[in-house]
């Protein structure tokens, strides 16, 4: 399978379009990674969509039509795109070119919010246009505002939402600037997050969005898991030790929470027998040792208050660059069964410090992975700690560091990188969905 810019289909998707069908060639390919955006209560409440349109080459005739902005629109419109989103909201990065051109117009307005950037000008002919896209019910968000100048004063009228970084304002200044942006009914995101002591400055300066990794970090006080600690590292060894039915039977009756989630999971869509699983064994047969191992890992990572699991940023986050790390491994030829078997390990808990605080060589000690796994994490070693590399890279929307850390990871390219986590992310998004349940519940330790 091909994974070059050329060999890869063109991005469509909008409805209604027809262009992808013609003789003519699309020169335009996009890409786009994702970071979460979460609100004042740590939930995650929307997607930030970071494109990346590239031009290439192609030997037939060029559609006259086609264009950067159009080939955007176009590629943030494709199902894999949508479905990478769980049902958030996105906000998507959109240049002049695109915000004027009426392929936009097929996007609906509820799920999206624009996000005009630095320097795309105040003149008569964009306020416009704004003017036009704010009757069909658009909404724009002004990205990385540093100042308020006069390009500022005259597109505020026409805004949602306005997105700092809070380190570019000086101190004395920003509590005033939050102030009179909230009190002219302005969202206020705050940008580069990256800590907790970051999140809590911009929280008491009345931000309502919060887009950085800060949730990431280990936040000090009470554990992020939703059942008991020893209880999952218990489990975890238990099945890392390939029990038979009856040993996971009873290591699970010691832990109510975890069966109710299990006969959840097992009756779930994914997992069912077409009958309802009704007794604990059952519910082990039906989803195997496998899947509860995934499911026990991922665990670690669950809010410790009664959320849909879709809306828990961390566990998103550990789930997507897990299922990443397995897809791509597949896929490289250097690769063998044991990078294989260790690769969705190696992304599962590469967030491990977040739940249980301290140096990660410690927390990774507490869970007696192997050293592989280990060095992976820790030292970026082998194939496994190349990949952890670029999918952090994609995190950040750093296409350069992406590139960069394509050039060892043969056939894997920007694009294939950028398609394989949408996949990945629709996977982590579609954990535990199912309408009886209705969010993890906590055991206090």
């Amino acid at each position: 399978m091909s994974f070059s810019a050329v060999d890869r289909p063109g991005m469509s998707g909008v409805e209604g379009d027809q262009s992808s069908s013609g003789p003519l060639a699309d020169p335009w390919q996009v890409y786009f990674a994702r970071q979460p955006m979460l609100d004042r209560d740590g939930m995650l409440c929307a997607y930030e969509t970071l494109p990346r349109v590239v031009r290439i080459a192609v030997q037939e005739e060029v559609d006259p039509q086609a264009s950067a902005g159009r080939a955007l629109i176009k590629g943030f419109a494709t199902p894999a795109l949508r479905a990478s989103l769980s049902h958030h909201p996105a906000w998507l990065d959109v240049t002049r070119e695109a915000l004027f051109d009426d392929t936009l117009l097929r996007l609906a307005p509820d799920g999206v919010m624009l996000e005009l950037p630095v320097g795309i000008g105040a003149d008569p002919d964009l306020i416009a246009r704004l003017v036009v896209l704010h009757k069909k019910r658009y909404r724009f968000a002004l990205d990385n505002v540093t100042k308020a100048d006069e390009s500022f004063a005259k597109l505020l009228p026409y805004v949602d939402a306005i997105k700092i970084d809070t380190q570019d304002i000086a101190p004395a200044l920003l509590p005033k600037f939050a102030s009179v942006l909230k009190s002219a009914g302005k969202i206020l995101v705050a940008l580069n997050v990256e800590s907790p002591q970051a999140h809590d400055r911009a929280h008491a300066l009345g931000f309502d969005r919060f887009q950085g990794y800060y949730f990431a970090k280990h936040q000090g006080g009470s554990r992020r898991a939703s059942a008991p600690r020893q209880a999952l590292l218990n489990l975890l060894q238990l099945l890392a030790a390939e029990p038979t039915v009856m040993q996971l039977e009873a290591e699970l009756k010691l832990n109510p929470v975890l069966v109710m989630h299990l006969m959840r999971l097992a009756n779930s869509s994914s997992y069912a027998l077409g009958r309802k699983v009704t007794t604990l064994r059952e519910a082990i047969n039906a989803t195997g040792t496998n899947r509860i191992a995934r499911w026990t890992q991922l665990l670690l990572y669950a809010d410790g208050r009664k959320v849909k699991l879709e809306d828990d940023p961390l566990l998103q986050l550990a789930a997507t660059r897990a299922r990443f790390m397995e897809l791509a491994t597949a896929i490289l030829p250097e690769a063998g069964p044991s990078e294989e078997d260790a690769a969705f390990l190696v992304g599962v808990f590469s967030f491990v410090d977040a739940v249980f605080g301290g140096a990660i060589d410690d927390a990774l000690e507490v869970l007696r992975l192997p050293k592989p796994i280990r060095a992976a994490i820790t030292h970026r070693e082998g194939v496994l700690g190349r990949l952890l590399d670029v999918i952090e890279a994609l995190e950040q929307g750093d296409w350069a560091a992406v590139d960069m850390a394509c050039a060892s990871l043969a056939p894997l390219d920007a694009g294939a990188v950028a398609a394989l986590t949408l996949t990945s992310a629709e996977w982590a998004g579609m954990a535990d969905r199912n309408a009886e349940a209705q969010g993890l519940e906590r055991i206090e330790d």
